[in-house]
């Protein structure tokens, strides 16, 4: 089988690594692993690892998962602080424990055991950026706050969070090595100035990350609450079980979000899915997004348009 690997816009940097492996028969876990990884090196990039936007406190907290298309095993972490690899752990995660998710002090614990390295993970950019737009609008009792006044701080600060990079942004990575197996992995900051201890899409298998080798995989970035109550990975996977094309198959998965939310037009998703022959497809609900995306027959990855799927009721 020829190799073949696709990822959200902002994996390009991890692109030419995850490449690297499967160029000499390396395993698609592997693959997305190592790009994904550049991705949450990048201090640029304030959706993924180190140099996320914090949550409301002004603390990173990253989600991750990754899963493994020939056996299904599947390992993921949440609200994992100080450890800004959260993909490797959550790979340790799947490799080494009987479970599939770790989150909070338990994620930083067994990050710790294996020999992560501890460090903060708020830069100054991002750090400025909580400050300028969100910690001067919350009042100094916040980390005392209870009862009603908590309510309000969520509603206030969910009206701050509109920019869609900040809100949506995570990293997707999809392989399929020369053995035909196929893995996908997802990392994130999350929502940017989000409640303290949330849990997006990203570290939910089936929500926003599903591969399977018998008909493909896909992963999400976007409203992640919208993904989870949805299924929207693993539904891709299941429209592909049941004879959909791939395109079609998408289409399907982006159309069952319009029934969970009263306002489709309000929909930010955006999800990137190959089926097992090695077909790739790009959707997002928002016009002029790009993935980037290399085969065998290519001497570099290139980036295009996703398919826009505005979703209707």
């Amino acid at each position: 089988m020829q190799p073949v690997l696709l990822a959200s816009a902002n994996g390009d940097v991890g692109m030419e690594a995850a490449w690297a492996i499967l160029a000499v028969g390396g395993s698609a876990l592997d693959a997305v692993e190592a790009g994904t990884r550049c991705v949450e090196d990048n201090p640029d990039d304030h959706s993924v690892g180190y140099g996320g936007y914090p949550n409301l406190l002004g603390e990173v907290e990253l989600d991750a998962s990754i899963m493994d298309g020939c056996t299904l095993r599947a390992g993921a972490v949440g609200a994992l602080r100080g450890y800004r690899h959260a993909i490797s752990v959550a790979r340790r995660v799947m490799d080494e424990l009987p479970h599939v998710l770790l989150v909070g002090d338990g994620a930083a614990r067994f990050a710790d055991e294996i020999g992560m390295q501890a460090e903060n993970l708020l830069t100054p950019e991002a750090e400025h950026a909580y400050r300028e737009g969100i910690s001067g609008r919350l009042p100094d009792d916040f980390r005392d706050a209870q009862g009603a006044l908590i309510g309000d701080l969520l509603r206030r600060a969910t009206g701050l969070a509109t920019d869609p990079e900040r809100v949506a942004g995570t990293v997707n990575f999809l392989a399929i090595d020369t053995q035909g197996n196929i893995a996908s992995a997802v990392s994130t900051s999350g929502w940017a100035w989000k409640y303290p201890g949330r849990l997006g899409d990203s570290p939910i298998i089936g929500a926003g990350n599903y591969a399977d080798n018998r008909y493909g995989a896909a992963a999400c970035t976007g409203w992640g609450e919208l993904a989870i109550r949805a299924s929207t990975a693993r539904s891709v996977v299941l429209y592909l079980q049941q004879g959909l094309a791939l395109e079609d198959a998408c289409r399907a998965a982006f159309a069952d979000l319009a029934a969970f939310e009263r306002d489709p037009q309000r929909v930010l998703m955006s999800m990137v899915a190959l089926d097992r022959a090695g077909n790739m497809c790009a959707v997002s609900t928002s016009a002029e997004r790009t993935f980037v995306y290399r085969t065998a027959a290519m001497k570099k990855h290139k980036r295009t348009a996703r398919l826009h799927l505005p979703l209707v009721p």
